[in-house]
């Protein structure tokens, strides 16, 4: 097929391959929770769980009360992509730094892939070749990255739909914190990986706030208080921001004044950290990796614990120029908006909140893809308004359940 006004060839999109039916989910750890494989269990026709010997596979679904309705399988060499066959789902539990080689098998064998973290540069280089396979590619769909990426294009759609696509002052915020509910010395418990949680700090950061372009190569440097729902946090960004506001959707005639996606801490966290700090600063990996071993022991998420999520994502735009126009955009309704979801969900004996907001949203893009309805290549949690509603009410449904507010205003101050 050729494009007719310009005569080069047109690329039609290829249709991703059918599902098999079948799910491999690979990796034992904290962040699997029973909420998210046992929705796989419902749905697929088969689920397979991976770990580095079967008898870690069959700890973990004795561990979530779903032995006998997975089957068992050891991540010995070749074994993997010996059963992978083209349909099948691949979600990936492990660390990020090994997403590239399983999607490159993935694409190989015509298998999906899915995993929970920010897409790698490897990743990314990939996908295209994924897509000609008919390969869906899903990344970021977990807590956050994932459930703050839902929040935030339902967010952006209500205000382009209260506001319009022109504004000369835009702030928009996200930060989400993993917290003990019942805060330490340390203000910190581990529920995920402990190296991951020290080597994410040493991750530059870069934003806009207070009309300008941040960056920050130890981004702890840049935290401060944060007063949600009568509690005092601390914020500080995290990784680039900047990328978010194309993914997001924001429009071009939005100014931005302030976009900062970050970790939330509660509060006394920077200074317990101190010591931490020096550590991460040396980016000595074997002095932090055996820091992480240290602090996992003496600060872990035991079976008496239970563990808080907290997701704060909110958007205030205004314009000037009043509301019906009033600044030649044409724009009509209300000329100032601000609107808000915070997610806050505590752990019980037998579901971790981390494990839940991590899983659930991961399973419910797989059923996405076993239903043939994202498509072939990379896709990043929900990227429409629409589709991220559709998320939401799912997580809704399942106990896991984001409270908004939203006020609007004329322009002649704080919205009310």
């Amino acid at each position: 097929m050729r494009d007719e006004t310009s005569g080069t060839p047109t690329v039609l999109p290829v249709p991703p391959v059918p599902a098999s039916g079948t799910v491999h989910w690979i990796g034992t750890g904290l962040s699997t929770g029973a909420a998210g494989l046992g929705l796989l269990c419902d749905r697929a026709e088969r689920v397979l769980v991976w770990g580095r010997t079967t008898e870690r596979a069959a700890a973990l679904l004795a561990r979530l009360e779903l032995t006998g309705r997975a089957g068992v399988r050891a991540l010995e060499d070749g074994a993997l992509a010996a059963e992978i066959r083209a349909g099948d789902v691949v979600v990936s539990m492990l660390p990020a730094t090994e997403h590239a080689g399983l999607l490159r098998l993935c694409t190989e064998r015509g298998a999906h892939f899915a995993c929970s973290s920010y897409v790698s540069e490897p990743v990314a280089e990939l996908a295209a070749d994924a897509a000609h396979a008919g390969v869906v590619v899903l990344t970021e769909a977990g807590l956050d990255p994932g459930i703050d990426h839902l929040l935030a294009h339902v967010l952006i759609e209500r205000a382009r739909d209260a506001v319009g696509d022109r504004a000369d002052s835009v702030r928009f915020t996200s930060f989400c914190g993993g917290l003990p509910a019942e805060p330490n010395d340390f203000r910190y418990r581990f529920s995920w990986a402990p190296y991951g949680v020290l080597a994410a700090l040493n991750s530059p950061s870069r934003y806009i706030d207070e009309d300008k372009e941040h960056s920050s190569a130890h981004p702890w440097e840049a935290t401060r208080p944060h007063h949600l729902g009568g509690e005092d946090f601390e914020v500080y960004p995290n990784r680039d921001s900047l990328p978010f506001i194309a993914q997001y959707g924001v429009p071009d005639g939005w100014h931005l004044t302030s976009f900062v996606r970050g970790t939330l801490r509660n509060a006394g966290w920077l200074t317990a950290w101190e010591p931490v700090f020096a550590t991460v600063r040396t980016s000595d990996e074997a002095r932090i990796r055996a820091l992480a071993t240290e602090l996992a022991e003496r600060y872990p998420t035991t079976a008496a614990d239970r563990d808080r999520v907290v997701l704060s994502v909110a958007l205030d735009v205004r314009r000037t120029g009043g509301a019906g126009g009033a600044d030649g955009s044409g724009a009509s309704g209300a000329a100032d908006w601000q609107g808000s979801y915070v997610l806050d969900l505590t752990g019980d004996g037998t579901h971790s909140a981390m494990a839940r907001c991590v899983s659930l949203p991961l399973a419910f893009g797989v059923t996405r893809i076993l239903d043939g309805a994202l498509p072939a290549g990379l896709n990043r949690a929900a990227e429409s308004p629409g589709e991220a509603g559709r998320w939401l009410r799912f997580l809704d449904d399942n106990g896991v359940r984001s409270t908004f507010q939203e006020t609007t205003g004329t322009g002649r101050g704080a919205p009310a």
